[in-house]
């Protein structure tokens, strides 16, 4: 997987339960993982090269927090996607909204992590 300067390399999610986590992920948007430990999974990237992020049961001193980085994910399918987060155990918390580029909506996972997904128009 190849690196490129001062683009967006890597996401850490602050996890209290990594393999809860895991399952919402997995379930809600298919991801897959590589395991450290209990404490730490590294999410790998779409093409099985390499991780894009991680989460983080360990190192994070006061755990999941509203307000930190947005993390926006990209969807084909905004409607289902929000259907997918709400079946894993996630709760959508706003939108789906029209906004100039498309349409997006926000979601908080089992952690209470908040995450965004947009799609184009």
């Amino acid at each position: 997987m190849a690196h490129t300067h001062h683009a967006i390399d890597y996401v850490e999610l602050a996890a209290s339960d990594v393999a809860e986590l895991k399952e919402f992920y997995s379930a809600a948007f298919g991801w897959e993982f590589n395991d450290y430990g209990t404490d730490y999974a590294g999410i790998r990237a779409p093409d099985g090269e390499g991780e894009v992020g991680g989460l983080n049961g360990t190192t994070t001193p006061l755990g999941p927090t509203p307000g930190g980085p947005l993390v926006l994910l990209f969807s084909a399918d905004l409607d289902a996607t929000a259907s997918a987060v709400e079946a894993a155990g996630g709760k959508v918390v706003a939108g789906p909204y029209e906004f100039p580029g498309g349409r997006r909506l926000h979601f908080t996972d089992p952690s209470g992590n908040i995450l965004g997904v947009w799609a184009e128009h």
